[in-house]
């Protein structure tokens, strides 16, 4: 009997036990909930997260330079042992192409290299190392749509592609393929975006090769501002850019029909041109544009390295245009605060060893006629406001 008992006893203490261990189990759950539940953050409406759209403004230089055309006596005062070395040409000059924040040349002469065969006018090809001396010197792109860009054939142009590849070197106007061609140069300096186009009126008679279009961008009004317009609307850039192969060899001053091509271009979209082929400066001009934007053409910057001698085929010099950016919440303003032009001045030696200098150092050195006061007038024909 008292087994028993003790039996029942135990069952008793364990069924209590039971009992109680559920009711503080349960109230652990429910004070837990509780927790949660005061733990759960408030969700954030719409309205509590929204910024204020944010204001700022940045700057940047773009820059370029003008013809680099390299005939024989340029490229043979290059020759070294082991090939060809154009970075003491440039040395004198070099610190004004360190200077802008984005620098484009203008390739004249196809850098095929030595292996199809180096050769000079009227039939243009010239070696690697010039890419590597521009490069260095602080040139960020090449322009290479002109009229000596077929040249040397699909060989040559080719060649000179696969090296701007291999150096790392941007380049637009000619091209090896419809999807190089269709493959929009964007660039981002200091948070100003900008897209380069560049185009020429023709290549000396020599026909683009049937089914290959997309070799050399033509200068064709119409199909410029299609590119324009398709470039605006697929990529959200800041400023279009343009370099034109355009007007007359060795005239001073543009055409008219630059001057109206270059209105009816900026009014469709294009911000800057740099004009090329003249082989000789011509002046800048700033308008407004239709849309009430600022635009800048630069109708010729001559030769930057070439061996045309006389009647100022020996000048070129580096174009500053300094872009200033100015976002207010939604709007963006783009203005032009400051444009400066550096001249510069080709010097040859007896021997045809090719120096470039400051035109304001070769007129002490008398190494020129040329004054750093006339030419700056010179370029300033068309503007307002006199160049720093």
């Amino acid at each position: 009997m008292k087994k028993r008992r003790r039996i029942r006893k135990v069952r008793v203490i364990i069924t209590v036990v039971f009992i109680i261990g559920i009711g503080l189990l349960l109230r652990n759950l429910f004070e837990q909930g509780n927790e949660s539940q005061e733990r759960t953050p408030t969700p954030i409406t719409n309205k509590e997260i929204q910024l204020e759209a944010k204001s700022f403004t940045t700057e940047a230089t773009i820059s370029a330079i003008g013809d680099v055309l390299l005939h024989n006596s340029v490229y043979e005062g290059a020759k070294t042992d082991s090939g060809y070395d154009f970075r003491p040409m440039i040395e004198k000059v070099k610190p004004y192409l360190q200077e802008p924040d984005f620098l484009i040349a203008n390739q004249e002469s196809m850098p095929g290299g030595v292996e199809i065969g180096l050769s000079s006018y009227p039939s243009f090809n010239s070696p690697h190392e010039i890419i590597d001396a521009l490069q260095e010197a602080g040139v960020d792109m090449v322009t290479n749509a002109n009229n000596h860009s077929l040249d040397r054939g699909e060989k040559a142009l080719n060649s000179a592609i696969t090296y701007y590849e291999e150096v790392g070197m941007p380049y637009t106007g000619a091209f090896k393929s419809v999807e190089d061609q269709n493959t929009v140069r964007t660039f981002n300096v200091n948070g100003i975006s900008l897209a380069v186009l560049s185009y020429t009126y023709g290549t000396n008679g020599i026909p683009v090769p049937e089914g290959k279009d997309y070799m050399v961008n033509l200068l064709d009004e119409n199909r410029i501002i299609k590119d324009i317009e398709k470039v605006k609307m697929e990529n959200d850039v800041d400023l279009i850019v343009l370099g034109l192969h355009w007007g007359q060899e060795y005239q001073a001053l543009p055409t008219k029909d630059q001057q109206t091509l270059a209105q009816e271009l900026t009014d469709a979209g294009a911000d800057i041109i740099f004009g090329h082929h003249p082989h000789v400066l011509q002046p800048i001009e700033t308008r407004k544009t239709v849309d009430g934007r600022e635009a800048v053409i630069i109708y010729s910057l001559g030769n930057f390295i070439s061996g045309q001698t006389g009647e100022s085929k020996d000048l070129g010099g580096v174009i500053n245009v300094k872009v200033n950016k100015a976002v207010e919440g939604t709007k963006t303003t783009i203005t032009y605060p400051e444009i400066e032009f550096k001249p510069t001045f080709v010097a040859k030696d007896p021997t045809y060893r090719y120096m470039m200098y400051p035109l304001e150092e070769a007129e002490k050195l008398g190494l020129t006629n040329h004054s750093v006061v006339d030419v700056n007038s010179h370029m300033s024909t068309y503007m307002t406001t006199s160049l720093r």
